[in-house]
């Protein structure tokens, strides 16, 4: 076995296992602001400026302008989360009204590794590893929400594998595609009490961490056109993965939770040599998934949970655009600050049931900074901070203009990360 081969199976290993403590977090609906401490201080912008091997994980065809790099690195995230009952119950036969008050949720901190590595193939291509966490959501609240006699909550932990290919076709023109292997885990708990719609009971709630694992890719091209201008595109594929089977009368299509589809592209000008201005617009497509995206009601009246088109969170797609600032006057530091915007994803009328997954997030606001060690390795840091969100609505459960439920949130991420061998 070659030693690149060797290197390359090592890495899996290891971020393999890693996938056991890879946590939930939920920014732009429930896919993360940023993939690696670079690009999250960048607020995620970076499809048309790759500068680590975390760069794959938005445009893999950057790799062959990356090199020969490491970078490893755990972050600390802190979402806030809430909701709140307005509004006494009726106790009419046929509703289910709520008991009032505010509820904050637990487990308010989650660390959350990652890992590349990349490796020239001649002067004109390359091969990488790339391991980030994707996203996804948590709640655990310590009250019986929903009545069925225990605590209330979700926990979805995606972990992403992808082995980066990338080739420079033209001088400054690259194309890249990166194959990917998912692993997610999910457990619900304190939602017994849908039993009476659910396709499969037994399915549905308490039932511990189901497992699986998908597949997918992403694919990209990076133009170079001139020495101040980038362009940067590339696709995500929809994720297709083995059904959660312990949460078959839980999730659409018996227990069904691909990963979305997403499209990033975006500029990176060169404004000085010292001053770098980025811009990113990407689109998650929420709607293809329909665990996601199917409407609470009238799907829960007209199918059963656990149905093709069973209730879900009633998610819309998702638009996102992605402002950076990079500054390197060619010293031992170089300092970012970043921006993004989206509208979240969860309409007035589906908030009853995301009280288990309130992925209600806007704006991010982010900072950080590269220290330099020589010309072989270096320190890399990024503060993350998203303010609170609300979003209200009624209960469709309970009699029109009774009772109104307000989801809210608001999160902090900090990462640090080592980079060498560049």
């Amino acid at each position: 076995m070659t030693k690149l081969p060797r290197i390359l199976v090592g890495s899996l290993a290891v971020l393999l296992a890693m996938a056991v403590v890879s946590p939930a977090q939920a920014t732009n609906g429930y896919f993360t602001h940023g993939y690696g401490t670079i690009s999250k201080a960048l607020a995620g912008a970076g499809v048309a400026m790759p500068q680590d091997t975390l760069a794959a994980a938005t445009n893999p065809a950057g790799m062959v302008v990356v090199g020969k790099r490491y970078d490893a690195g755990l972050g600390v995230f802190s979402p806030d989360r809430s909701y709140t009952v307005t509004g006494n119950p009726s106790g009419f036969l046929g509703t289910f009204g709520l008991t009032p008050g505010k509820v904050e949720s637990d487990s308010n901190y989650f660390y959350i590794p990652h890992f590349g590595g990349n490796w020239r193939i001649g002067d004109n291509m390359s091969l990488g590893v790339t391991v980030y966490a994707h996203g996804g959501m948590n709640t655990d609240y310590p009250t019986a929400t929903f009545y069925a006699g225990q605590p209330t909550g979700v926990n979805l932990e995606q972990l992403l594998v992808g082995i980066p290919w990338a080739v420079r076709f033209a001088e400054r023109h690259s194309i890249g595609i990166m194959p990917i292997i998912a692993y997610q885990t999910f457990e619900a708990k304190g939602v017994g009490s849908f039993a009476p719609f659910s396709s499969n009971p037994a399915k549905l709630s308490n039932n511990g961490k189901s497992a699986s694992i998908g597949y997918g890719a992403k694919i990209g091209y990076l133009g170079q056109f001139t020495d101040m201008f980038s362009f940067g595109i590339s696709y995500q594929t929809e994720i297709s993965a083995d059904k959660f089977d312990d949460y078959a009368g839980l999730f659409a299509e018996q227990g069904r939770f691909n990963i979305p589809p997403n499209l990033i592209a975006g500029i990176a000008i060169n404004a000085t040599t010292a001053l770098s201005l980025l811009l990113d617009y990407q689109e998650i497509y929420y709607s293809e998934i329909k665990s996601v995206s199917n409407p609470f009601l009238p799907n829960l009246q007209t199918a059963q949970l656990g149905d093709n088109d069973g209730a879900g969170f009633g998610w819309q797609d998702m638009s996102v655009w992605k402002f950076g600032l990079q500054y390197d006057p060619e010293s031992s530091w170089v300092w970012r600050f970043g921006y993004s915007f989206g509208d979240q994803p969860i309409g007035s009328s589906e908030v009853l049931f995301n009280i288990l997954a309130p992925g209600v997030m806007e704006d991010h606001f982010t900072f950080g900074f590269t220290r330099a060690f020589g010309d072989s390795s270096g320190l890399n840091f990024s503060l993350m901070y998203a303010p609170e969100v609300e979003v209200s609505g009624p209960n469709p459960l309970e009699v029109p203009g009774l009772q109104d439920i307000t989801l809210a949130m608001s999160q902090w991420d900090i990462e640090i990360s080592y980079s060498w061998g560049f």
